[in-house]
């Protein structure tokens, strides 16, 4: 039973996916990406504002880490999310976001001493070569003519900025509860997307728009959240990471019931090489480099 809350949290996340495909066409990404983490405040501002103020001073010491984790986890990773969506596939986005869990393991090797193994080497190699296949349509020759296009690095970089994010509250540790320091962070993502948002022509709210902002900054930034906390908390965090690979899975059906969005067989090959990848990083941990230790006697 304590299998769903972390599997409502990536259905949630991969409904997002496809939430974010859909604004391409009625609202700009600066104008979403701001009422989407201004709702959120809001949303949390009863509930957390008090016990924030009681732990002020810790804010006040620790405020240059959660404004960069506030860049990082609400601006760069969402906000690249949605102007990638203009120019690719919500499947795309989907199978990007996978690679997250893989790109957390990667990253943590040089910031957490994480030892580097079997299954980070070859997960590596694999997930390079499936988004290789998936990024040039199964022609990896037109990819080295033509580059990475724009939707594609942009999600990249989205990826790899949340991972940091996740290495980096691990690394940090700063002596806040969950939802206070989240919505700190929020705050200060608030803060950095305002001057995108107020330079934006049109970002008004109307019939066609407000249900994507309302799922984007309720479901996905609040609830989806706290069922993932639980789902850590009840099957610790290696478990409930494994949740994490249905993302492309999820994302993709639900884009093609909703979008209509073509399955092509580069999206099948490509996603499953990339899948795999992320699976054998995860579950092979034999260590890549065998260390022996010498024991020495004393005199």
């Amino acid at each position: 039973m304590n299998m769903i809350f972390p599997l409502l949290a990536v259905l949630i996340w991969s409904i997002n996916a496809v939430v974010s495909k859909a604004s391409v066409t009625v609202i700009d990404p600066a104008a979403i990406s701001f009422y989407r983490w201004f709702l959120a405040f809001l949303t949390l501002t009863p509930f957390v504002v008090l016990s924030v103020i009681r732990r002020w001073k810790t804010i006040c010491q620790y405020w240059w880490k959660l404004l960069i984790l506030g860049a990082l986890g609400m601006v760069f990773y969402q906000s690249l999310a949605y102007y990638a969506a203009h120019s690719i596939s919500a499947t795309f986005m989907g199978i990007f976001s996978s690679l997250i869990p893989l790109l957390t393991v990667i990253i943590s090797i040089f910031i957490l001493r994480v030892i580097p193994t079997v299954g980070i080497a070859l997960g590596t190699i694999l997930s390079l070569s499936g988004l290789v296949w998936l990024v040039s349509a199964g022609d990896p020759i037109s990819l080295l003519q033509h580059g990475l296009g724009r939707g594609e690095l942009m999600m990249l970089i989205a990826s790899i900025s949340y991972a940091l994010y996740s290495v980096l509250t691990k690394h940090w540790s700063i002596p806040l509860p969950n939802w206070q320091s989240l919505y700190v962070q929020i705050a200060f993502g608030v803060l950095l997307l305002l001057p995108n948002f107020l330079l934006t022509k049109d970002v008004q709210l109307n019939a066609s728009n407000i249900s994507l902002v309302l799922f984007a900054g309720i479901p996905a930034s609040i609830i989806a959240p706290y069922l993932w906390i639980q789902g850590v908390i009840k099957l610790g965090a290696n478990t409930a990471a494994i949740f994490m690979n249905l993302t492309p899975i999820f994302t993709a059906i639900i884009a093609i019931l909703v979008l209509h969005e073509k399955m092509h067989s580069y999206h099948l090959i490509g996603g499953s090489i990339t899948l795999l990848g992320v699976i054998l990083a995860q579950q092979l941990r034999i260590p890549l480099f065998n260390r022996k230790t010498k024991k020495t006697s004393g005199t």
